[in-house]
């Protein structure tokens, strides 16, 4: 006689799927964790929203260009926003505390 018991009428096939989903959305997240530090893409559709206007992680890439010594015209050219607005997040990455500021993670 086993040591498992069934309950009547429980079928374990979609349990067992059940599962297995879990445990790959669980390595999934392991897989995401393990990850290095993560890459900003200035050509990433996530960086604006759809009137044109950077999103935080928009925001957060730019700072990141400058970060790295980006000219404001380098900035402008690679995440397609005016010359005016790389040099207004230029000034609130300064005021951020430049290289200094808390980074925040990419979405």
């Amino acid at each position: 006689m086993s040591s498992r018991r069934q309950t009547p009428g429980l079928d374990p096939k979609p349990v067992l799927e059940l599962i297995a989903s879990i445990e790959t959305d669980l390595q999934r997240l392991k897989d995401m964790l393990a990850c290095k530090a993560e890459q900003f893409d200035p050509a990433n559709p996530h960086n604006k929203t759809c009137d044109g206007k950077l999103t935080a992680d928009g925001v957060e890439c730019c700072y990141r260009m400058f970060d790295e010594g980006k000219s404001r015209y380098s900035v402008a050219q690679s995440m397609k926003i005016s010359f005016a607005a790389a040099t207004h997040r230029f000034n609130a990455w300064r005021k951020a505390g430049g290289e200094k500021r808390q980074k925040t993670l990419l979405g």
